[in-house]
């Protein structure tokens, strides 16, 4: 019987192997523009989010610009991305406190980031690992679920399974390990449906043993 260290140094081998060059795939110029686009992923796919961006980042590109941005237009750049009114009432309030409070410039901690309206540990580490190149563990939904799934947790609350990953899991790898989860759900292991079948991780999955998959 593998030991769970042995376990989880063996699933990391094997998404490495997988995905050995992984980064965000919201598209962006600026730590701004990358801040905005993980607002506007809740809920919602980079696909549109990418969709929606590129035609927002022509009208509006710096803090200053969406502080002043009038409302409706906002709403209506990024209405399809859902939650539309919510996501610019934050947007809006984020960019406000960055040019008040950070001189415009979007900060390089958690703790700052986290104060930002609209702005959660999900956001903030997105930020961090790639802008800033500081490991951060981010917990989205896929990563939550296969996480679980693979019994790297027991825990459904998101902060909860971040602690538990970065204590199995090296700090160097933090970023690159929960971009290839959220690449490997989104493939494989997807919430409805998984496919167990012609999943490259079946072998080290308690789930898939305990549905007899």
């Amino acid at each position: 019987m593998k030991t769970q260290n042995t376990r989880t140094r063996e699933i990391l081998k094997i998404l490495r192997a997988r995905y050995p060059d992984v980064k965000t795939q919201l598209r962006h110029k600026t730590p701004f523009q990358l801040l905005v686009a993980t607002i506007l992923s809740a809920q919602c796919t980079d696909r549109q989010v990418n969709a929606a961006t590129e035609k927002l980042f022509r009208h509006f590109k710096t803090p200053e610009d969406f502080s002043g941005a009038d409302t409706a237009a906002l709403e209506n750049l990024i209405k399809s991305t859902g939650f539309y009114r919510n996501k610019a009432a934050n947007i809006k309030n984020c960019a406000r406190q960055i040019v008040e409070r950070f001189d415009g410039q979007v900060p390089d901690n958690l703790e700052d980031l986290v104060s930002l309206a609209g702005v959660g540990r999900k956001t903030a580490n997105i930020v961090l690992g790639a802008v800033f190149g500081i490991p951060g563990m981010v917990v989205d939904t896929h990563v939550a679920r296969i996480s679980v799934r693979l019994g790297l947790t027991g825990n459904k609350d998101p902060e909860k399974i971040e602690k538990d990953l970065m204590k199995i899991i090296t700090e160097e790898d933090w970023n690159d390990f929960s971009l290839r989860l959220i690449f490997f759900g989104r493939q494989i292991c997807r919430a409805k449906n998984p496919d167990c079948e012609n999943c490259f991780l079946s072998h080290l999955c308690p789930a898939k043993k305990e549905n007899g998959k």
